[in-house]
């Protein structure tokens, strides 16, 4: 396995838009679905590009920034502490800082840092770093309020690039996936405490980050694993429903989140698996409307909008990259597809799809079904891009290897 291929899968939702354009409080946005409503953004970008409202240098990772009140939090690896820093969206000062030491050592990826996007809510930061460290800090202070090791007191393995897992907050719970033993694949934490609230199956964590549902009037969380995809009850970790669906390869991952549309459920990995669209039944029973190989997505996960899903078709390890395309969701007929862009991440912002390339270039489409209209592009980072980035009152958060840029996409020509 190619060792390019740790974009973070905690990177990259469910089937509705949020209509929150002021915050980006988690992985994929309010709601978890990469799709916001593009409130205030510019018809047109200035000839020289979207101003950069400030810079910042970066440690190691592929971690997003979550946004929130002002406040933007970056958790990336510096030196031997992961950190999690607390900045002014505005113009990108510190206003705190939290580290603790960083243990995580992997041979496949040279780089060492926290691949888990942060979670802001109720007052308070939850990371999980590339090692299973989660941590709870206070959003106003950054002062520790509980940090739990996964891997010591859970079993938490770090299977081929460490662990990634995005937390998932629900009511009183932060949900995990950490592939621990015991019966701790998934795991509860209560958010005030950390304390266990439960823990269930015996898989083996992946790279996709969960999301939740409401299914038929029923709650659940959603886990694309090592295996296929599990529904479980956020409560109590019961199983709902599950899918066998993975590679027949070992160097393989399921990276895409879930996406949900109504009682469907979109699956899709690449390594010669595809995708699958799932019916859910009343009773927790699962059928395939149809499969193929529509996107095959390696990590990134599509968006829904109006019967369509836009995402990254392909494998970003390959040479020829992934490429943005447009599919048909009752039917997977592909509608459109934009190759050579070895795109890296992708926002829905109203009508538009914003693309950022591995290569640092920020593209706008139109998101129609018709056909790919670019209708703007401009360069606003180096290569290496593997984070998702964030979209918060107009502001763009994104990062390559080495610095943190906030584009202002609200400035017109």
């Amino acid at each position: 396995m190619s060792v390019r291929f740790l974009f973070p899968a905690a990177l990259l939702a469910v089937g509705g838009a949020s209509l929150d354009a002021a915050d980006w409080p988690q992985f994929l946005g309010p709601d978890r679905t990469g799709v916001t409503s593009g409130e205030g953004l510019a018809e047109s970008w200035p000839k020289e590009g979207p101003p950069v409202a400030w810079r910042k240098a970066v440690g190691q990772g592929y971690s997003g920034t979550a946004v929130k009140d002002g406040r933007a939090v970056l958790f990336h690896r510096v030196d031997n502490s992961e950190t999690i820093e607390c900045l002014n969206a505005a113009d990108g000062k510190p206003i705190w800082i939290h580290k603790y030491p960083a243990t995580y050592r992997q041979g496949y990826n040279p780089d060492h840092g926290p691949r888990g996007f942060p979670a802001i809510d109720g007052g308070r930061v939850y990371t999980m770093g590339a090692n299973g460290s989660a941590r709870c800090v206070d959003f106003a202070t950054g002062k520790e309020i509980w940090g739990v090791e996964t891997a010591e007191k859970y079993g938490a393995r770090t299977s081929f690039f460490g662990l990634a897992c995005s937390p998932l907050i629900d009511g009183n719970a932060v949900l995990l996936s950490i592939g621990g033993r015991d019966g701790a694949g998934v795991i509860a934490l209560n958010k005030d405490s950390g304390a266990l609230l439960w823990k269930a199956t015996d898989q083996e964590a992946d790279y996709s980050a969960p999301t939740m549902a409401t299914l038929h009037g029923k709650r659940r969380a959603l886990f694309f694993l090592r295996e296929g995809l599990f529904g479980l009850d956020p409560k109590t970790g019961a199983t709902g429903f599950s899918f066998h669906w993975r590679a027949r390869m070992h160097a393989s991952v399921n990276a895409a989140t879930p996406v949900v549309v109504g009682d469907r459920i979109f699956l899709t990995s690449s390594y010669s698996t595809g995708d699958n669209l799932l019916e859910v039944g009343k009773d927790g029973s699962l059928k395939s409307v149809w499969s193929g190989d529509s996107f095959s997505s390696q990590y990134a996960t599509p968006m829904h909008k109006d019967g369509f899903l836009y995402g990254l078709a392909g494998r970003h390890d390959s040479y020829e990259g992934t490429s943005p395309r447009c599919v048909e969701l009752a039917t997977g007929k592909v509608r459109w597809t934009l190759p050579g862009l070895k795109a890296a991440a992708m926002i829905m912002a109203g009508e538009n799809l914003l693309v950022l390339t591995e290569g640092g270039e920020l593209l706008r489409l139109k998101a129609r079904a018709d056909k790919p209209v670019v209708t703007a592009r401009a360069q606003i980072l180096g290569s290496g891009v593997r984070a998702q980035p964030s979209l918060a009152e107009g502001k763009l958060f994104a990062r390559d290897g080495r610095r943190l840029v906030c584009v202002d996409l609200t400035a017109g020509e």
